[in-house]
């Protein structure tokens, strides 16, 4: 026993004055909760505090405590949040018996009683207390993001949509203030669905959905809940009309039918509850609650974040009644006759059937698949070991970031002079430039020099324009009202893949040989996190895609119209502006890299193959005389645009696959990529 009570009872006295003057800092776990709810990075923060991420990631860990004037600001700092993101109430345990379901309709009085079992949780909204979602075990217990644990007596799928709408406390704020809030989404396992009546899969493989007849749908008519066009499927959509403003409606994902696809979520469907909830919850507070696959919930993306709507007062009434969004799009349009797939009404118009268009009657905006012919390698090249992939990290994402894109219907135009701050389709003879033979050309995904006058979205013109090559078009479908309808979407779809990159150890400011030895495992920092960054890029690429939504069915006949031609969102010439963007920018980095000497061997979409004294990136990336990266050029790091390393081949494996014509940038990481889904 100490001799010196009275130094204890003088610390003790300190810690206690500390407390009362609000000095002492939140508990890490908290600390991290409230950078994760406001959505920022460690790097964001240190930034902010004039320090480095590993000092923000020992504060956050409880290894370190800041000192001095950077103290005071970094509490400053979450007070601030807190008021912001105030921690959830303390809610009751869990019972340790569950009453038995009742047969009818729920009662109206909570049943839910949640318990938290992880320090570190978002921010709770009051009108949404437990998160986004749930997913439902055999037993009845929801399991929600964060450990929260609630009871759910529905025995039936009306009781549960009652449940989830009355008493869940599921949901999500909405991106904007004129769209909707989040409705519940519910993920049945295997068991819940069994035990909810649902089949253990779907007898219907062609059109995936409940019979009309199905005991369940039965019941959810004779309990007047609606579904949508596409019926009870993997992803049903269940509702009823809005009463007094309130939305009624509840997302359910089944998991044995196939909900979550495997080329997006992998194994995800077979983890314990606890697990695939807090995944899905961080998908949802990073890019949107789901409410189908990966392309589905890009495009509701793109519409949560510019709705279509908003409330507008008639000054002569006084009323409020619903109008156009500026800047979003408000209806469906038809695309111009070069730009709609073959099967389009406005096709079938024109040509016979069967008539395949030529690039003088067909806008094809697609990305690189190119390989050089090995005959071109030189002495030099040969006699290097090493073929080295390098990729751009979200790609198509980043070529969306600032892009101006049409907003309304086409224009038709004779003999234009040409604006690149127009967005549109343009028929123009580019066949005249010259490209260097070891560099794709880029006016053809195929990389070969255009043979006559072909259709090109704007930024691909527009690049031809940089080169220094007249332009004349000959004719042009133009949309004069445009805007940078995507900026917003990039934004959200990056922070939430430099977030997930954090969580798996990966930040910008890394030294380049730091990012790389980070990106050599990245993938097994964190399992769950590595879920979660695949399908944000798979948000990416197939909200890009369902732009451009081809029909289903194989009851559909061409010139027919489909549903997704009544979608605002369905806009060919948009998902052609991305590819053609990202297709550009591209081809400009690789430019620079030819003035340096350095051609590539073969390109995929984002992934370029040079041949290398080393086996790294680092070994033939070029440098300026100062030692930094060359401007304009592929720059390693982790931020959409920057290069990442893809994969190390021997020269001769290389070789072998050109011989043969098939592209070594494929299978550089010793797999197919596009079976991998990059």
């Amino acid at each position: 026993m100490t001799d010196q009570p009275q130094e204890l009872f003088t610390a003790v006295d300190s810690l206690l004055a500390a407390v009362d003057d609000g000095t002492v800092l939140p508990l890490p776990a908290e600390r991290v909760r409230l950078r994760e709810a406001a959505g920022l990075t460690q790097a964001a923060i240190a930034q902010a505090l004039g320090t480095r991420v590993p000092s923000i990631e020992a504060w956050e860990a409880g290894r370190a405590e800041p000192k001095g004037e950077r103290r005071e600001a970094y509490r400053r700092l979450l007070e601030g949040l807190a008021q912001r993101h105030p921690a959830p109430s303390p809610l009751s345990g869990r019972p340790t018996a569950r009453p038995e379901p009742p047969s009818g309709p729920l009662p109206q009085n909570p049943t839910a009683r949640p318990t938290r079992s992880r320090a570190s949780m978002p921010a709770a909204d009051t009108r949404f207390p437990n998160g986004p979602l749930a997913v439902l075990d055999g037993d009845g217990t929801a399991h929600c993001p964060g450990g929260v644990l609630l009871e759910c007596p529905a025995a039936t799928i009306p009781q549960l949509v009652d449940w989830s709408l009355r008493q869940s406390g599921l949901g999500a704020e909405r991106l904007h203030r004129h769209s909707k809030d989040s409705d519940p989404l519910i993920v049945l396992s295997t068991q819940a669905a069994a035990r909810l009546g649902l089949p253990a899969e779907l007898e219907d493989r062609r059109t995936l959905r409940l019979a009309d007849d199905h005991p369940v749908v039965r019941q959810l008519a004779r309990a007047k809940w609606k579904l949508t066009r596409r019926g009870f499927g993997p992803w049903p959509r269940i509702y009823r009309p809005a009463q007094d403003g309130r939305r009624q409606c509840v997302q359910l994902a089944v998991l044995p039918w196939g909900a979550l696809d495997t080329r997006t979520w992998g194994s995800a469907d077979q983890l314990p509850a606890p697990e695939l909830a807090q995944i899905l919850g961080d998908y949802a507070a990073r890019v949107i609650t789901p409410r189908g696959s990966a392309a589905v919930c890009g495009l509701e993306l793109m519409t949560a974040l510019r709705p279509p709507t908003r409330p507008v007062k008639d000054t002569a009434t006084g009323t409020w009644t619903s109008g156009p969004n500026p800047g979003a799009l408000t209806h469906p349009v038809d695309p111009a006759p070069p730009e709609a797939p073959d099967e389009h009404p406005v096709v079938t118009a024109l040509y016979p059937r069967g008539h395949q268009r030529t690039a003088a009657e067909v806008l094809d905006e697609e990305a690189f698949e190119w390989i050089r012919d090995p005959e071109r390698l030189t002495d030099d090249e040969c006699a290097k070991p090493f073929a080295v992939g390098i990729d751009v990290n979200m790609a198509f994402a980043a070529a969306a970031n600032r892009l101006t894109v049409g907003l309304d219907a086409p224009v038709h135009v004779n003999t234009p002079v040409f604006d690149k701050a127009v967005p549109g389709s343009w028929l123009v003879d580019l066949s005249h430039i010259d490209v260097d033979p070891r560099l794709p050309n880029p006016f053809t995904p195929h990389g070969e020099r255009p043979d006559g006058p072909a259709w090109y979205a704007t930024p691909t013109v527009a690049y031809a324009a940089e080169l220094g090559h007249d332009i004349r078009p000959i004719e042009a479908w133009l949309r004069p009202h445009s805007g940078p309808y995507l900026d917003g979407w990039y934004t959200r779809l990056r922070d939430a893949y430099l977030a997930t990159m954090q969580r798996l150890g990966v930040s910008p400011g890394m030294s380049e040989p730091d990012f790389l030895a980070a990106m050599a495992h990245h993938k097994h920092t964190d399992e769950a996190q590595a879920i979660v960054l695949s399908a944000i890029k798979a948000t990416v690429k197939g909200g890009l895609g369902k732009l451009r939504e081809r029909p289903q069915g194989a009851g559909y006949r061409p010139g027919e119209r489909w549903p997704a031609l009544e979608r605002p969102v369905w806009r060919p010439d948009i998902r052609a502006a991305v590819i053609a963007a990202a297709r550009v920018n591209m081809h400009r980095k690789m430019l620079k890299l030819a003035d340096a000497g350095l051609f590539p061997i073969a390109v995929l979409s984002d992934c370029a193959v040079y041949l290398s004294d080393g086996p790294s990136p680092l070994d033939f990336l070029p440098r300026t005389v100062e030692g930094k990266p060359l401007s304009g050029g592929f720059r390693l790091g982790v931020s959409p645009g920057m290069v990442k390393h893809e994969g190390t081949q021997a020269l001769m494996w290389a070789v072998k696959l050109l011989d043969e014509g098939h592209n070594p940038a494929r299978h550089i990481k010793g797999t197919d990529a596009a079976a991998g889904g990059e």
